[in-house]
Protein backbone atom coordinates (compact mmCIF):
# COMPACT_ATOMS: atom_id res chain seq x y z
CA UNK A 1 0.00 0.00 0.00
CA UNK A 2 1.81 3.51 -0.72
CA UNK A 3 2.00 5.84 1.52
CA UNK A 4 -0.40 8.89 1.35
CA UNK A 5 1.75 11.81 0.88
CA UNK A 6 2.39 15.35 2.93
CA UNK A 7 1.44 18.47 0.39
CA UNK A 8 3.82 21.46 0.34
CA UNK A 9 3.66 24.66 -1.51
CA UNK A 10 0.98 23.11 -3.68
CA UNK A 11 2.30 19.50 -4.28
CA UNK A 12 1.84 16.38 -2.86
CA UNK A 13 5.60 15.36 -1.55
CA UNK A 14 6.73 11.94 -0.57
CA UNK A 15 9.03 10.95 2.54
CA UNK A 16 11.33 8.80 2.88
CA UNK A 17 10.64 8.18 6.49
CA UNK A 18 9.09 4.80 7.82
CA UNK A 19 5.07 6.06 6.98
CA UNK A 20 2.39 6.69 9.65
CA UNK A 21 0.13 3.41 9.63
CA UNK A 22 -3.05 4.55 10.64
CA UNK A 23 -4.96 1.58 12.54
CA UNK A 24 -8.78 1.46 13.42
CA UNK A 25 -8.90 1.77 17.40
CA UNK A 26 -11.98 -0.77 16.76
CA UNK A 27 -10.04 -3.53 15.01
CA UNK A 28 -6.60 -3.07 15.20
CA UNK A 29 -6.35 -5.82 12.31
CA UNK A 30 -8.31 -2.89 9.99
CA UNK A 31 -5.82 -0.50 8.41
CA UNK A 32 -7.19 2.74 7.47
CA UNK A 33 -3.94 3.77 5.15
CA UNK A 34 -0.58 4.71 5.36
CA UNK A 35 0.38 8.34 5.46
CA UNK A 36 3.86 10.02 4.83
CA UNK A 37 5.64 10.95 8.08
CA UNK A 38 7.51 14.38 7.30
CA UNK A 39 10.89 15.70 9.06
CA UNK A 40 12.14 18.72 9.73
CA UNK A 41 13.83 19.36 6.46
CA UNK A 42 10.13 18.47 5.15
CA UNK A 43 9.04 21.03 7.49
CA UNK A 44 11.56 23.69 6.81
CA UNK A 45 10.25 23.18 2.66
CA UNK A 46 6.55 24.00 4.04
CA UNK A 47 7.68 26.98 6.21
CA UNK A 48 9.63 28.54 3.11
CA UNK A 49 6.75 27.95 1.11
CA UNK A 50 4.48 29.62 3.58
CA UNK A 51 6.77 32.85 3.77
CA UNK A 52 7.40 33.25 0.17
CA UNK A 53 3.19 32.73 -0.29
CA UNK A 54 2.18 35.02 2.09
CA UNK A 55 2.81 38.42 0.68
CA UNK A 56 0.60 37.91 -2.49
CA UNK A 57 -2.19 36.11 -0.32
CA UNK A 58 -1.83 39.00 2.01
CA UNK A 59 -3.31 40.77 -0.76
CA UNK A 60 -5.32 38.37 -2.07
CA UNK A 61 -9.60 39.91 -2.30
CA UNK A 62 -11.82 39.01 0.07
CA UNK A 63 -13.66 37.74 -2.40
CA UNK A 64 -11.21 35.23 -3.17
CA UNK A 65 -10.74 33.93 0.12
CA UNK A 66 -14.27 33.63 0.95
CA UNK A 67 -15.06 32.10 -1.99
CA UNK A 68 -11.99 29.12 -1.36
CA UNK A 69 -13.23 28.81 2.13
CA UNK A 70 -17.27 28.84 1.02
CA UNK A 71 -16.28 25.46 -1.60
CA UNK A 72 -14.27 24.18 0.89
CA UNK A 73 -16.92 24.22 3.44
CA UNK A 74 -19.27 23.10 0.72
CA UNK A 75 -17.47 19.95 -0.14
CA UNK A 76 -17.00 18.61 3.44
CA UNK A 77 -20.89 18.49 3.85
CA UNK A 78 -20.95 17.03 0.68
CA UNK A 79 -19.09 14.08 1.94
CA UNK A 80 -19.82 13.90 5.36
CA UNK A 81 -20.74 10.76 5.29
CA UNK A 82 -17.35 9.93 4.10
CA UNK A 83 -15.48 11.54 5.49
CA UNK A 84 -17.28 10.66 8.97
CA UNK A 85 -16.86 7.00 8.24
CA UNK A 86 -13.35 7.66 7.78
CA UNK A 87 -13.15 9.64 11.12
CA UNK A 88 -15.23 6.80 13.15
CA UNK A 89 -12.41 4.30 11.72
CA UNK A 90 -8.96 6.07 12.43
CA UNK A 91 -10.41 7.95 15.90
CA UNK A 92 -13.05 5.54 17.47
CA UNK A 93 -15.69 8.32 17.75
CA UNK A 94 -19.08 6.40 17.00
CA UNK A 95 -20.32 6.99 13.34
CA UNK A 96 -22.84 8.97 14.15
CA UNK A 97 -20.76 11.56 16.08
CA UNK A 98 -17.91 11.46 12.92
CA UNK A 99 -20.84 12.73 10.84
CA UNK A 100 -21.69 15.21 13.13
CA UNK A 101 -18.62 15.99 13.57
CA UNK A 102 -17.29 16.67 10.11
CA UNK A 103 -20.44 18.43 9.21
CA UNK A 104 -19.28 21.21 11.85
CA UNK A 105 -15.91 20.91 10.16
CA UNK A 106 -17.65 22.70 6.94
CA UNK A 107 -19.98 24.97 8.36
CA UNK A 108 -16.77 26.46 10.35
CA UNK A 109 -15.52 26.91 6.70
CA UNK A 110 -18.48 28.14 5.43
CA UNK A 111 -18.62 30.66 8.41
CA UNK A 112 -15.39 32.13 8.10
CA UNK A 113 -15.90 32.68 4.46
CA UNK A 114 -18.42 35.33 5.86
CA UNK A 115 -16.05 36.44 7.91
CA UNK A 116 -13.68 36.91 5.57
CA UNK A 117 -16.33 39.49 3.71
CA UNK A 118 -17.64 40.81 6.90
CA UNK A 119 -13.82 41.92 8.58
CA UNK A 120 -12.99 45.33 9.46
CA UNK A 121 -9.98 47.13 10.18
CA UNK A 122 -7.87 45.53 7.38
CA UNK A 123 -5.33 47.66 5.42
CA UNK A 124 -4.47 45.00 2.07
CA UNK A 125 -2.36 46.96 -0.88
CA UNK A 126 -4.54 49.61 -2.21
CA UNK A 127 -7.79 48.48 0.22
CA UNK A 128 -8.50 50.19 3.15
CA UNK A 129 -10.62 48.75 5.60
CA UNK A 130 -10.82 50.39 9.10
CA UNK A 131 -12.41 52.44 11.98
CA UNK A 132 -11.85 56.10 12.18
CA UNK A 133 -11.48 58.02 15.03
CA UNK A 134 -10.87 61.63 15.77
CA UNK A 135 -7.72 62.84 16.41
CA UNK A 136 -6.01 65.44 19.05
CA UNK A 137 -3.92 66.77 16.78
CA UNK A 138 -6.14 69.56 14.20
CA UNK A 139 -5.91 68.07 10.64
CA UNK A 140 -5.35 65.09 11.33
CA UNK A 141 -7.76 61.49 11.53
CA UNK A 142 -7.05 57.79 13.07
CA UNK A 143 -7.51 54.72 11.58
CA UNK A 144 -7.02 51.43 13.26
CA UNK A 145 -6.56 48.78 11.00
CA UNK A 146 -6.10 44.98 11.18
CA UNK A 147 -3.24 43.10 9.68
CA UNK A 148 -2.31 39.36 8.82
CA UNK A 149 -0.11 37.79 11.37
CA UNK A 150 1.93 36.38 8.70
CA UNK A 151 2.76 32.21 8.62
CA UNK A 152 0.82 30.31 11.04
CA UNK A 153 1.83 27.00 12.64
CA UNK A 154 -1.42 25.28 13.27
CA UNK A 155 -0.78 21.82 15.71
CA UNK A 156 -3.81 19.28 16.50
CA UNK A 157 -4.72 16.51 18.89
CA UNK A 158 -5.91 13.53 17.65
CA UNK A 159 -9.32 14.01 19.91
CA UNK A 160 -11.21 15.98 16.91
CA UNK A 161 -9.34 15.25 14.32
CA UNK A 162 -11.36 17.21 11.20
CA UNK A 163 -13.10 19.66 13.69
CA UNK A 164 -10.29 21.08 15.34
CA UNK A 165 -8.02 21.73 12.65
CA UNK A 166 -11.20 23.50 10.57
CA UNK A 167 -11.50 25.97 13.47
CA UNK A 168 -7.62 26.58 13.27
CA UNK A 169 -7.21 26.33 9.60
CA UNK A 170 -10.61 28.38 8.63
CA UNK A 171 -10.11 31.69 10.36
CA UNK A 172 -6.35 32.10 9.40
CA UNK A 173 -6.82 32.00 5.51
CA UNK A 174 -9.55 34.12 6.08
CA UNK A 175 -7.57 36.58 7.45
CA UNK A 176 -4.84 36.48 4.77
CA UNK A 177 -2.60 34.18 6.75
CA UNK A 178 -0.61 31.16 5.21
CA UNK A 179 -0.59 27.75 7.55
CA UNK A 180 2.00 25.00 8.14
CA UNK A 181 -0.35 22.11 9.59
CA UNK A 182 0.95 19.41 11.29
CA UNK A 183 -1.99 16.97 13.01
CA UNK A 184 -1.66 14.13 15.73
CA UNK A 185 0.28 11.16 14.15
CA UNK A 186 -3.02 9.08 15.05
CA UNK A 187 -5.68 10.25 13.09
CA UNK A 188 -3.80 11.55 9.51
CA UNK A 189 -6.34 10.52 7.52
CA UNK A 190 -8.92 13.21 8.59
CA UNK A 191 -5.44 15.97 7.66
CA UNK A 192 -5.35 14.28 4.71
CA UNK A 193 -8.67 15.15 3.12
CA UNK A 194 -8.82 18.99 3.83
CA UNK A 195 -5.24 18.86 2.66
CA UNK A 196 -7.20 17.50 -0.73
CA UNK A 197 -9.85 19.80 -0.48
CA UNK A 198 -8.10 22.50 -0.30
CA UNK A 199 -5.88 21.69 -2.91
CA UNK A 200 -9.01 20.97 -5.02
CA UNK A 201 -10.54 24.04 -4.39
CA UNK A 202 -7.78 25.87 -6.17
CA UNK A 203 -5.63 27.10 -2.68
CA UNK A 204 -2.77 28.90 -3.77
CA UNK A 205 0.92 26.97 -3.54
CA UNK A 206 2.09 27.65 -0.57
CA UNK A 207 -0.54 29.06 1.26
CA UNK A 208 -1.91 25.73 3.17
CA UNK A 209 0.88 23.02 3.85
CA UNK A 210 0.52 19.50 5.48
CA UNK A 211 3.33 17.64 6.71
CA UNK A 212 2.29 14.81 9.39
CA UNK A 213 5.44 13.55 11.81
CA UNK A 214 6.32 13.53 14.86
CA UNK A 215 6.29 16.34 17.50
CA UNK A 216 10.04 15.98 17.64
CA UNK A 217 10.14 15.91 14.30
CA UNK A 218 7.96 18.47 12.94
CA UNK A 219 6.35 20.05 15.81
CA UNK A 220 10.10 21.17 16.86
CA UNK A 221 10.53 23.20 13.83
CA UNK A 222 7.36 25.10 13.40
CA UNK A 223 7.70 26.36 16.68
CA UNK A 224 11.58 27.20 16.01
CA UNK A 225 11.44 28.48 12.77
CA UNK A 226 12.07 32.08 12.99
CA UNK A 227 9.53 32.17 9.70
CA UNK A 228 6.60 31.35 11.86
CA UNK A 229 5.08 34.47 13.50
CA UNK A 230 2.25 32.34 15.45
CA UNK A 231 1.29 29.00 16.65
CA UNK A 232 -2.01 27.67 17.54
CA UNK A 233 -1.87 24.83 19.52
CA UNK A 234 -4.64 22.29 21.29
CA UNK A 235 -3.13 19.12 23.31
CA UNK A 236 -2.07 18.24 26.85
CA UNK A 237 -0.89 20.73 29.52
CA UNK A 238 3.09 19.68 29.79
CA UNK A 239 3.27 20.39 25.82
CA UNK A 240 1.35 23.50 25.94
CA UNK A 241 3.54 25.02 28.78
CA UNK A 242 6.87 24.23 27.18
CA UNK A 243 5.79 24.84 23.53
CA UNK A 244 4.71 28.78 25.42
CA UNK A 245 7.97 28.65 26.66
CA UNK A 246 9.84 28.46 23.33
CA UNK A 247 7.59 30.24 21.78
CA UNK A 248 7.53 33.30 23.90
CA UNK A 249 11.22 33.29 23.66
CA UNK A 250 10.89 33.43 19.76
CA UNK A 251 8.98 35.99 19.81
CA UNK A 252 5.67 34.42 18.06
CA UNK A 253 2.15 35.24 19.00
CA UNK A 254 0.54 31.70 20.90
CA UNK A 255 -2.50 30.23 21.70
CA UNK A 256 -3.23 27.05 23.35
CA UNK A 257 -5.91 25.12 24.65
CA UNK A 258 -5.16 22.42 26.91
CA UNK A 259 -6.92 20.08 29.70
CA UNK A 260 -10.02 20.22 31.77
CA UNK A 261 -11.77 18.88 34.65
CA UNK A 262 -14.65 19.81 34.36
CA UNK A 263 -17.39 19.49 37.22
CA UNK A 264 -21.20 19.18 36.85
CA UNK A 265 -23.12 20.57 39.92
CA UNK A 266 -26.64 18.63 40.46
CA UNK A 267 -28.90 20.66 42.97
CA UNK A 268 -31.81 19.61 44.84
CA UNK A 269 -34.68 20.72 42.72
CA UNK A 270 -32.87 19.48 39.59
CA UNK A 271 -35.05 18.16 36.82
CA UNK A 272 -33.85 14.62 37.48
CA UNK A 273 -33.86 12.89 33.54
CA UNK A 274 -32.07 15.63 32.30
CA UNK A 275 -29.72 15.68 34.84
CA UNK A 276 -28.83 12.19 34.08
CA UNK A 277 -28.77 12.71 30.68
CA UNK A 278 -26.17 15.83 30.85
CA UNK A 279 -23.93 13.74 32.95
CA UNK A 280 -23.80 10.62 30.87
CA UNK A 281 -23.43 12.50 27.40
CA UNK A 282 -21.02 15.00 28.94
CA UNK A 283 -18.83 12.17 30.78
CA UNK A 284 -19.19 9.30 28.43
CA UNK A 285 -19.80 10.17 24.36
CA UNK A 286 -16.79 10.43 22.58
CA UNK A 287 -15.60 7.75 25.09
CA UNK A 288 -15.05 10.92 27.38
CA UNK A 289 -11.97 12.03 24.92
CA UNK A 290 -13.21 15.68 25.44
CA UNK A 291 -11.55 18.40 27.15
CA UNK A 292 -14.45 19.58 27.75
CA UNK A 293 -15.88 16.15 28.95
CA UNK A 294 -17.79 15.70 32.82
CA UNK A 295 -15.15 13.91 35.38
CA UNK A 296 -16.86 15.59 38.34
CA UNK A 297 -20.54 15.60 39.25
CA UNK A 298 -20.89 17.29 42.51
CA UNK A 299 -24.39 16.17 44.33
CA UNK A 300 -26.06 17.55 46.71
CA UNK A 301 -27.94 15.58 49.35
CA UNK A 302 -31.80 15.33 48.71
CA UNK A 303 -31.01 14.26 45.36
CA UNK A 304 -28.13 12.18 45.50
CA UNK A 305 -29.89 8.87 46.57
CA UNK A 306 -32.37 9.34 42.95
CA UNK A 307 -29.94 10.61 40.71
CA UNK A 308 -27.31 8.01 41.56
CA UNK A 309 -29.14 5.26 41.12
CA UNK A 310 -30.02 6.76 37.97
CA UNK A 311 -26.70 7.35 37.01
CA UNK A 312 -25.51 4.03 37.82
CA UNK A 313 -28.56 2.45 35.17
CA UNK A 314 -28.41 4.49 32.30
CA UNK A 315 -24.48 3.97 32.14
CA UNK A 316 -24.80 0.18 32.56
CA UNK A 317 -27.09 0.63 29.38
CA UNK A 318 -24.97 1.90 27.33
CA UNK A 319 -23.96 -0.17 24.83
CA UNK A 320 -20.19 -0.17 23.91
CA UNK A 321 -18.72 -1.50 20.50
CA UNK A 322 -17.05 -1.00 17.50
CA UNK A 323 -17.57 2.71 16.31
CA UNK A 324 -19.44 1.64 13.12
CA UNK A 325 -21.76 -0.38 14.20
CA UNK A 326 -25.33 2.23 14.18
CA UNK A 327 -26.01 0.25 17.65
CA UNK A 328 -22.53 1.42 19.43
CA UNK A 329 -23.07 4.55 21.47
CA UNK A 330 -19.35 4.34 22.89
CA UNK A 331 -16.36 3.38 20.77
CA UNK A 332 -12.82 2.43 22.27
CA UNK A 333 -10.45 4.37 23.34
CA UNK A 334 -8.08 5.83 20.67
CA UNK A 335 -4.84 3.25 21.68
CA UNK A 336 -3.46 1.36 23.48
CA UNK A 337 -1.80 3.94 25.27
CA UNK A 338 -4.96 6.27 26.38
CA UNK A 339 -6.18 2.56 27.51
CA UNK A 340 -3.24 1.84 29.09
CA UNK A 341 -4.26 5.39 30.82
CA UNK A 342 -7.40 4.85 31.68
CA UNK A 343 -7.00 1.72 33.23
CA UNK A 344 -4.18 2.95 35.42
CA UNK A 345 -6.01 5.76 36.66
CA UNK A 346 -8.93 3.48 37.41
CA UNK A 347 -6.29 1.33 39.83
CA UNK A 348 -5.26 4.49 41.26
CA UNK A 349 -8.66 5.70 41.99
CA UNK A 350 -9.19 2.32 44.01
CA UNK A 351 -5.82 2.57 45.71
CA UNK A 352 -7.20 6.21 47.04
CA UNK A 353 -9.67 4.91 48.49
CA UNK A 354 -12.87 6.05 46.07
CA UNK A 355 -15.41 3.30 45.15
CA UNK A 356 -15.86 1.83 41.98
CA UNK A 357 -19.87 1.79 41.49
CA UNK A 358 -19.76 0.61 37.84
CA UNK A 359 -17.74 -0.22 34.78
CA UNK A 360 -13.69 -0.16 35.32
CA UNK A 361 -12.92 -2.78 33.15
CA UNK A 362 -12.42 -4.20 29.77
CA UNK A 363 -15.77 -5.36 28.26
CA UNK A 364 -15.57 -8.81 25.97
CA UNK A 365 -15.07 -7.95 22.61
CA UNK A 366 -15.86 -9.38 19.39
CA UNK A 367 -12.74 -7.53 17.50
CA UNK A 368 -8.89 -6.80 18.76
CA UNK A 369 -10.09 -3.03 19.98
CA UNK A 370 -9.68 -0.62 22.94
CA UNK A 371 -12.81 -0.95 24.93
CA UNK A 372 -13.10 -0.33 27.84
CA UNK A 373 -16.82 0.16 30.20
CA UNK A 374 -17.84 3.86 31.11
CA UNK A 375 -16.81 3.76 35.16
CA UNK A 376 -18.23 5.65 38.02
CA UNK A 377 -16.84 5.84 40.93
CA UNK A 378 -17.94 7.25 44.36
CA UNK A 379 -17.04 8.58 47.64
CA UNK A 380 -14.34 10.58 46.52
CA UNK A 381 -12.92 13.61 47.78
CA UNK A 382 -11.39 16.87 45.92
CA UNK A 383 -8.05 15.77 46.89
CA UNK A 384 -7.63 12.64 45.11
CA UNK A 385 -5.60 12.30 42.19
CA UNK A 386 -8.99 10.87 39.79
CA UNK A 387 -10.19 14.21 41.06
CA UNK A 388 -7.25 16.59 39.90
CA UNK A 389 -6.34 14.71 37.32
CA UNK A 390 -7.22 14.97 33.46
CA UNK A 391 -8.07 11.41 32.46
CA UNK A 392 -9.70 11.86 28.95
CA UNK A 393 -11.81 8.61 29.21
CA UNK A 394 -15.24 7.37 29.89
CA UNK A 395 -14.66 8.09 33.87
CA UNK A 396 -16.78 10.10 36.27
CA UNK A 397 -16.50 10.83 39.87
CA UNK A 398 -19.31 11.25 41.74
CA UNK A 399 -18.64 14.07 45.16
CA UNK A 400 -21.51 15.49 47.66
CA UNK A 401 -21.57 18.79 48.80
CA UNK A 402 -23.81 19.91 51.35
CA UNK A 403 -25.20 22.61 49.40
CA UNK A 404 -24.74 24.84 46.49
CA UNK A 405 -22.00 26.95 48.08
CA UNK A 406 -20.11 24.17 49.12
CA UNK A 407 -21.10 22.48 45.50
CA UNK A 408 -19.48 25.82 44.04
CA UNK A 409 -16.76 25.43 46.07
CA UNK A 410 -15.45 22.49 45.09
CA UNK A 411 -15.81 22.99 41.29
CA UNK A 412 -13.73 25.83 41.44
CA UNK A 413 -10.86 23.74 43.17
CA UNK A 414 -8.90 22.92 40.60
CA UNK A 415 -5.91 24.07 38.56
CA UNK A 416 -8.04 23.67 35.29
CA UNK A 417 -10.96 25.84 33.98
CA UNK A 418 -12.78 24.86 30.55
CA UNK A 419 -15.90 23.82 31.53
CA UNK A 420 -18.67 23.80 33.93
CA UNK A 421 -22.14 23.31 33.95
CA UNK A 422 -25.35 23.36 37.02
CA UNK A 423 -28.33 21.26 36.62
CA UNK A 424 -31.17 23.45 38.67
CA UNK A 425 -34.37 25.12 38.38
CA UNK A 426 -34.08 28.16 40.76
CA UNK A 427 -32.77 30.79 38.57
CA UNK A 428 -31.04 32.66 41.61
CA UNK A 429 -28.44 29.93 41.76
CA UNK A 430 -28.51 29.45 37.61
CA UNK A 431 -27.19 33.59 37.56
CA UNK A 432 -25.23 33.12 40.48
CA UNK A 433 -23.21 30.17 38.92
CA UNK A 434 -22.90 31.87 35.71
CA UNK A 435 -20.88 34.70 37.10
CA UNK A 436 -19.30 33.06 39.31
CA UNK A 437 -18.27 29.58 38.18
CA UNK A 438 -13.89 29.68 37.29
CA UNK A 439 -14.53 28.61 33.61
CA UNK A 440 -14.34 29.91 30.09
CA UNK A 441 -17.65 27.52 29.18
CA UNK A 442 -20.98 27.70 31.90
CA UNK A 443 -23.27 25.61 30.87
CA UNK A 444 -27.02 25.63 32.62
CA UNK A 445 -29.35 22.54 32.44
CA UNK A 446 -26.98 21.42 29.61
CA UNK A 447 -23.74 19.21 28.91
CA UNK A 448 -20.27 20.43 30.01
CA UNK A 449 -19.31 19.07 26.58
CA UNK A 450 -20.38 20.62 23.26
CA UNK A 451 -20.43 23.99 21.95
CA UNK A 452 -21.61 26.13 18.90
CA UNK A 453 -19.11 26.63 16.18
CA UNK A 454 -19.87 30.50 15.86
CA UNK A 455 -19.32 31.35 19.67
CA UNK A 456 -15.91 31.52 21.55
CA UNK A 457 -14.23 28.95 22.81
CA UNK A 458 -11.22 28.59 25.64
CA UNK A 459 -10.97 28.57 29.39
CA UNK A 460 -9.11 29.90 32.45
CA UNK A 461 -6.53 29.23 34.63
CA UNK A 462 -4.76 25.89 33.59
CA UNK A 463 -7.02 25.27 30.61
CA UNK A 464 -6.03 28.10 27.76
CA UNK A 465 -3.82 30.84 27.16
CA UNK A 466 -4.24 33.66 24.66
CA UNK A 467 -6.92 34.88 22.44
CA UNK A 468 -10.69 32.79 22.29
CA UNK A 469 -11.01 30.55 19.55
CA UNK A 470 -14.14 30.16 17.00
CA UNK A 471 -16.37 32.32 15.66
CA UNK A 472 -15.73 35.75 15.21
CA UNK A 473 -13.68 36.04 17.89
CA UNK A 474 -10.80 34.52 16.23
CA UNK A 475 -10.55 37.72 14.53
CA UNK A 476 -8.15 39.02 17.26
CA UNK A 477 -5.56 35.87 17.46
CA UNK A 478 -5.32 35.76 13.47
CA UNK A 479 -4.56 39.39 12.88
CA UNK A 480 -2.47 42.26 14.38
CA UNK A 481 -3.27 45.73 15.06
CA UNK A 482 -1.91 48.67 13.18
CA UNK A 483 -2.92 52.55 14.39
CA UNK A 484 -2.81 54.71 10.97
CA UNK A 485 -2.41 58.95 10.91
CA UNK A 486 -3.31 60.82 8.30
CA UNK A 487 -2.31 64.38 7.41
CA UNK A 488 -5.50 65.70 5.51
CA UNK A 489 -3.80 69.29 5.62
CA UNK A 490 -1.91 68.20 2.52
CA UNK A 491 -2.72 69.72 -0.89
CA UNK A 492 -2.33 67.83 -4.06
Amino acid sequence: MSAHRNYINGAWVESAAAPIVDRNPSDVDDVVGTYAAGDAAQTRRAIEAARAAFPAWSRSSIQERADLLDAVGSRILARAQEIGRLLAREEGKTLKEAVGETMRAGHVFKFHAGQALRITGELEGRRLFGQTTPSELRDKFNMSVRMPIGVVGVITPWNFPIAIPAWKIAPALAYANCVVFKPASLVPGCAHAVAELLADCGCPPGVFNLVAGSGREVGDAIVNAPEVDAISFTGSVETGRALAARAVAGMKKIQLEMGGKNPLIVLDDADLDNAVECAVQGAFYSTGQRCTATSRVIVTPGIYGRFRQALLARTTALVVGDALDEKTQIGPAVDAAQLKTDLDYIAVGQKEGARLAVGGERPPASKNGFYIQPTVFEDVHNQMRIAREEIFGPVVSLLRAGDYEEALAVANDTPFGLSGGICTTSLRHADHFRRNAQVGLAMINAPTAGVDYHVPFGGVKGSSYGSREQGAYAVEFYTRVKTVYTNANIAG
